[in-house]
């Protein structure tokens, strides 16, 4: 990256507006958002995101495409690399001290709790309530994941007890549920927690909100679809986008399970997963 263009960079994301509205599409990455729900997450006034979206669009860190009548802004990755990759490689001279932790170990294969099971990958989906969506992820990978991984879910504001509706749709497909309930993601966040390898989200609010990075740089995605709870009508046709849920979910548990991860890099692993989560072929 040219020094100019990399003092453009640094002096927009120098304000906290614009570093809050950043931080946020990075949580969305690949995927864009849309104004009206990066104002609702962030609490922030329309026609200041507008100013924030606009310079963050002209130092080509965020690009903008229309999605039928609506706006959608996604970081630019090719430019939030090469920002990187100049305080790194310009400014830091590549450092050992300072690069090496980054590009350590990324998980501490030493587990602390007796009961966890020595599978090859850890998983962790997230959404706001725990609910239907993570638990139908969860449940999912348990079963179709050939005993390489071990799922949990848990939700930023879980409810008290899983939704009704999904808890039928996954007893009629065969799911063992008896062991399942809903739990705040802090549980996962302790100091003797289990140390993801995935970490998903699988709603837009749970994407929005602010988590500490998680230990052992596990690789993250997003996988969104709506709510299957705000759901209207009968309760046949409520039960029928819970079975739609379920079956996107479905669909993109399997592509994952089936994914070479022996032959894959980091780098691929992480484009394949992206490319699992924007998927416009499915509906949820």
């Amino acid at each position: 990256m040219e020094h100019f263009n990399a003092t453009h960079a640094f002096a927009t994301l120098g304000h906290p507006g614009r570093l809050a509205v950043f931080r946020l599409l990075m949580r969305f990455a690949p995927q864009g958002v849309r104004p009206t729900e990066i104002a609702k997450a962030l609490g922030m006034k329309q026609n200041t995101l507008s100013h924030h979206l606009a310079d963050l669009t002209a130092s080509g860190l965020a690009q903008v495409t229309r999605v039928g009548r609506s706006l959608h802004y996604a970081v630019d990755l090719n430019t939030t690399e090469s920002l990187i990759g100049y305080l790194a490689l310009d400014v830091g001279r590549a450092r050992p001290d300072l690069i090496a932790p980054l590009l350590s170990k990324p998980k501490d294969t030493v587990h602390m709790d007796p009961n966890i099971l020595d599978t090859d990958f850890d998983v962790l989906f997230i959404c706001s309530g725990n609910s239907a969506r993570s638990i139908f992820a969860e449940v999912l990978l348990r079963d179709l994941g050939k005993d390489k991984f071990q799922a949990f879910s848990a939700g930023t504001r879980p409810n008290t007890q899983l939704n009704p509706f999904a808890l039928e749709i996954l007893n009629r497909n065969g799911h063992d549920t008896s062991m399942l309930r809903s739990k705040h993601v802090s549980e996962f966040q302790q100091p003797d927690s289990i140390v993801m390898d995935f970490v998903f989200t699988v709603c837009d609010t749970a994407a929005a909100e602010e988590c500490p990075p998680w230990p052992g740089q596990p690789i993250t995605g997003h996988w969104g679809l709506p709510d299957p709870v705000k759901a209207t009508g009968s309760d046949a046709e409520k039960a029928l986008v819970f079975a739609q849920t379920y079956a996107a979910l479905r669909r993109r548990i399997m592509a994952f399970v089936e994914l070479p991860f022996e032959s894959l890099s980091r780098l691929s692993l992480q484009s394949r997963i992206d490319a699992i989560g924007t998927d416009t072929t499915e509906k949820a």
